[in-house]
């Protein structure tokens, strides 16, 4: 018979499955960890880039603020054959593009673009020296970082982390 021990001997019997509490894991336990319920007053979570990037512009959002949210946040660059950033040079001061999402990063480059994705961390990491960069070049709420702006970005990223 198919779906029971085929063994002989082997005891039969049906066991009906237990009812399950709403929010219940499967094994018993309340969602949490260690048969907790989960917190009545969850700690809000940060505010996405898209959305630091429109407080930000609108002077909604202090600048250590804004960079806190951009350091730990997910940034799509658009990329050529060779590893690196792509940067526009018919600027003042040439600039790499970048973008809060993979939408953003197509209106700008097309469907078919190639990119990677880094964290805004790594960004002021490996940025080069004399380059600024520009968020969502094609968006409603642009931003534009001129070099000078990279350093400021640089020096309190490192403020932040060797005091």
């Amino acid at each position: 018979m198919y779906g029971y021990e085929q063994n002989a001997g082997a005891q039969q019997g049906y066991v009906p499955p237990q009812q399950q509490m709403p929010g219940q894991m499967p094994d018993g336990q309340m969602p949490g960890g260690y048969g907790q319920q989960p917190p009545l007053y969850p700690e809000p979570s940060p505010p996405s880039l898209p959305d630091a990037v429109r407080a930000f512009t609108t002077g909604a959002m202090a600048a250590e603020d804004f960079q806190q949210v951009f350091a730990t946040s997910k940034v799509y660059c658009p990329r050529g054959d060779n590893p690196g950033f792509l940067a526009l040079h018919n600027t003042q001061q040439p600039v790499i593009p970048m973008f809060t999402s993979l939408k953003e990063l197509r209106r700008y480059a097309g469907k078919e673009s190639k990119y990677f994705v880094i964290t805004g961390a790594e960004v002021i990491d490996l940025l080069p020296t004399g380059y600024g960069f520009v968020i969502d070049m094609e968006g409603k709420h642009r931003m534009v970082f001129d070099a000078k702006a990279v350093e400021q970005m640089v020096d309190f990223a490192m403020r932040r982390m060797y005091g």
